[in-house]
């Protein structure tokens, strides 16, 4: 099918975040370009202190197009180009864009071999149906190869990109929540209701902490968490455009997986399409937006496909972050876990000077709001001012990162 629609219709934004070597680091006065797939240029920046462009308006099909997979394709894709003095070009082809949406291109000065070229997502390409596997894992006796006493929270995901046998294929190694945005945006699409949304990615959450519970790569002599191929695990795209209202829903949920009230680990949670590929006790990606459209709950999908019995759990260790959300602070809270933000923010701000610098005295005042709102703001977060759940950890990976 081909995409013919009027570029008037419809837009999406797209958000272009430079970085040397990772998210710590911005690449301040790095030269963008956005233009048309092998033509014409739409707009050049220069990226901010932060390593930032201004949002960019882009055309972009209309949004009944990603509503149902009987249409044409529902996303417009662009190419970025960057570059930095000391550092070789960044080239990315295919940045997808969808209506009503922001994407969101993170790009890295890392001296590339070579251009990044974006896949179609697998809803709209043709990829290997999934191996069907048991949902709940036979574990070794302990003392052997399961090393983890609960499911946790990696702090790294080191992603295979291809099957499991290919000794060829690189291994990549990213944040946990990293990973999951990407998985996200490569399979299902960003403007699906936030419940469709959230139950999706619960189901990539929980698929994902069972290769990791089980160590299931590493138990067969393998040195990675889990691949990129769908006949095994989940799409994984390295180097692709990610979408926010993927990634706000992942900083809600990222600590939540699918389970049953009798069994300690996570549910291997398998997926299909739900059009061309429909097997019993899986979620329907498409099924999961028309329940969403009904009026369903993220649990109440889930639960429709997974059975009635499975519960959310909350993992109790998120490694690589010291100290536990302690719950939200705001204006008037004072203790130690404010002296641990304000100290956060502190480090923070030599690399991204636009955040205020703090007194860290344990007293929530209006300069540590201030400090907050302006961390929310360079990093797409709501900006409240209150250290929340979601702001609470990213400034926990940005300070470790630093």
């Amino acid at each position: 099918m081909t995409t013919e629609f009027d570029p008037n219709d419809s837009f999406g934004v797209l958000r272009v975040n430079t970085f040397l070597q990772n998210i710590a680091y911005p690449a301040d006065n790095a030269k963008v370009t956005v233009s048309y797939p092998q033509g014409d240029i739409i707009a050049e920046y220069s990226a901010n202190a932060e390593g930032q462009l201004p949002p960019i308006r882009l055309p972009a099909p209309p949004l009944q197009y990603s509503q149902d997979n009987d249409m044409p394709r529902p996303f417009s894709q662009y190419d970025v180009t960057a570059s930095l003095q000391g550092y070789e070009d960044v080239s990315i082809r295919n940045v997808q864009v969808f209506p009503d949406s922001t994407a969101v291109q993170n790009i890295a000065f890392i001296s590339p071999d070579d251009s990044i070229d974006i896949p179609y997502p697998v809803l709209w390409g043709d990829y290997p149906e999934k191996i069907p596997e048991s949902e709940i894992k036979k574990l070794p006796f302990p003392g052997n190869l399961v090393v983890l006493p609960e499911p946790v929270i990696p702090e790294f995901i080191v992603v295979h990109d291809g099957v499991p046998s290919d000794s060829s294929a690189k291994n990549y190694t990213l944040t946990f929540k990293d990973y999951i945005n990407n998985v996200a945006s490569s399979e299902i699409y960003a403007t699906w209701g936030r419940e469709a949304l959230k139950a999706n990615i619960l189901a990539i959450i929980s698929f994902t902490l069972s290769r990791v519970y089980t160590e299931w790569y590493r138990s067969k002599g393998y040195d990675f968490t889990i691949t990129s191929s769908t006949a095994y695990d989940q799409a994984f795209f390295y180097g692709r455009n990610i979408f926010q209202e993927i990634a706000d829903v992942t900083d809600e949920v990222f600590n939540l997986y699918i389970s049953k009230s009798d069994i300690g680990q996570p549910l291997f949670t398998q997926y299909c399409d739900g059009r061309r590929v429909k097997r019993e006790g899986w979620l329907s990606q498409w099924g999961s937006a028309d329940l969403a459209k009904q009026g369903y709950t993220a649990i109440q999908i889930l639960k429709y496909y997974y059975g009635y019995d499975i519960v959310l759990k909350e993992a109790r260790k998120v490694q690589g972050i010291p100290i536990s959300f302690p719950g939200v602070l705001r204006v008037g809270s004072r203790g130690q876990n404010v002296r641990v933000i304000q100290s956060q923010l502190n480090r923070i701000s030599n690399n991204f000077p636009l955040i205020p610098k703090l007194s860290v005295d344990g007293i929530y005042g209006s300069k540590t709001e201030n400090s907050v709102r302006v961390f929310q703001r360079v990093f797409s977060l709501p900006v409240t001012g209150a250290v929340n759940f979601p702001t609470w950890y990213k400034i926990s990976d940005i300070f470790n990162a630093v």
